[in-house]
């Protein structure tokens, strides 16, 4: 076989790491499914199940820069495992919890901190130390495994809680995830240099990202002083704060129980957010592909934009006789997280693809803020006024300006300023 086909490892790690972020992100989808339950199992109030889920959507994002240093310093499978190993642990345990603060330990702690590592982070360290072309392409891809799991994952656990009870839609993510933990261990390699191979597409050793190995907290921070100290990270947290928001913590958590307040069955509502899932990975593939080709401001600009839109209307679709919900749906669907590739690639432009995995970390460790304050937030607004309709409108509101927002970041400026900043000398 001639060299131009010969097969690359690379394909076997990106597969690998595919199916890990599809599984963590079944995990990661279970919360608005269990919401209900817990609170008729326990009668806990949906602000307290609220708080717990939002401090698992918190940990999630501040873990990502320092499991990007952790994955530089021990190499990504040892991570991985790690992070399987905690997931399963932490969600079996909270078959037997009893009270709310275990489910803030077991579901939001350590749910959290596995869940982080094996999160967006990781597709990014994967996809620029094992590829050096089509790095937006796969970029998306990886992205949109999110929606492949809450394809595969949100329709079959919402009918197996209804059916079976919660529990043993817990038994079934745990067993999964014992599948998954033994393959990451045997098929996943740290880096191409392991394996003697170059980058896929790399012409020469200059081309391929080596792994640093630094201490991975003085990293992890070092990046943070640099983010703090510019403007275009500002505004590419400031972002992301948003989408979180608007996405993981919002709908992501709450659109399930909001339809039960109207009458529409969970299964049906958990379809929805599948349905979503289905068109998100259209979106989020093809913005991927654009990212390669178009100016990634004006990308972001159209996708906020049209988020926001869809969020103000929201409110307005909750009749279970019309089909506005599928409507909205497939329209949200696919700008779901549509904005992860375009932000990936101005990250790197802007702080150089060889510390993407910390940087980026760093703007998703935003986004999860931004995820837990609107899990809690809402959750919130729904005890004290028995409807999401606020904050729907104000997650919509935040989206447009955000859009507008966007234009401000200039990747030009910054690159020479980072060329004299002492913590990322090479």
């Amino acid at each position: 076989m001639s060299k131009r086909f010969s097969f690359h490892y690379a394909w076997i790690v990106l597969i690998v790491t595919f199916f890990t972020l599809i599984v963590a992100a079944g995990v990661r989808s279970m919360p608005g499914i269990l919401i209900v339950p817990l609170e008729k199992e326990f009668g806990w109030d949906r602000s307290a199940i609220s708080f717990a889920i939002s401090v698992n959507l918190l940990l999630y994002g501040l873990v990502g820069p320092f499991a990007a240093g952790l994955m530089n310093r021990f190499g990504v499978k040892r991570i991985m495992v790690f992070a399987l190993g905690l997931l399963i642990s932490g969600i079996l345990l909270t078959t037997i919890m009893r009270t709310n603060w275990q489910l803030v330990v077991l579901w939001g702690v350590m749910v959290g901190f596995g869940s982080g590592m094996a999160a967006l982070v990781l597709g990014a360290t994967v996809v620029n130390r094992w590829f050096v072309s089509h790095r937006g392409l796969l970029m998306g891809i990886l992205t949109a495994s999110t929606a492949t799991g809450q394809i595969i994952f949100l329709p079959f656990l919402a009918s197996l809680t209804e059916q079976e009870g919660w529990r043993n839609a817990v038994y079934a993510v745990a067993s999964i995830l014992g599948i998954l933990l033994p393959t990451v261990f045997f098929l996943m390699k740290d880096s191409p240099k392991q394996s003697g191979l170059l980058p896929y597409g790399a012409k020469s050793e200059e081309e391929g990202i080596l792994p640093v190995s630094g201490n991975p907290f003085t990293e992890a921070i070092n990046a943070l002083k640099v983010g703090l100290r510019s403007r275009n990270f500002w505004l590419l947290a400031g972002s992301f704060f948003v989408c979180g928001a608007s996405t993981n913590g919002l709908v992501g958590t709450h659109l399930v129980p909001a339809c039960s307040d109207h009458g529409i069955p969970e299964v049906r509502a958990a379809g929805l957010l599948a349905l979503m899932g289905i068109f998100d990975l259209i979106g989020t593939v093809g913005s991927g592909w654009l990212s390669d080709r178009v100016n990634n401001k004006i990308l972001l600009f159209m996708y906020y934009g049209l988020r926001g839109i869809s969020l103000l209307l929201l409110p307005q679709a909750f009749d279970p006789e019309s089909n506005k919900l599928s409507i909205f749906a497939v329209f949200y669907g696919l700008d779901w997280i549509a904005t992860v590739p375009p932000t990936v690639a101005l990250t790197a432009k802007i702080f150089g693809r060889e510390k993407v995995g910390l940087m980026f970390g760093w703007v998703v460790a935003f986004h999860q803020i931004g995820a837990a304050v609107a899990a809690f937030g809402a959750g919130y607004i729904r005890t004290v006024q028995g409807e999401y309709d606020l904050a729907f409108i104000f997650a919509g509101a935040l989206c447009v300006i955000t859009a507008l927002g966007i234009f401000a970041v200039s990747t030009e400026k910054e690159e020479a300023k980072l060329s004299e900043t002492p913590e990322f000398a090479s």
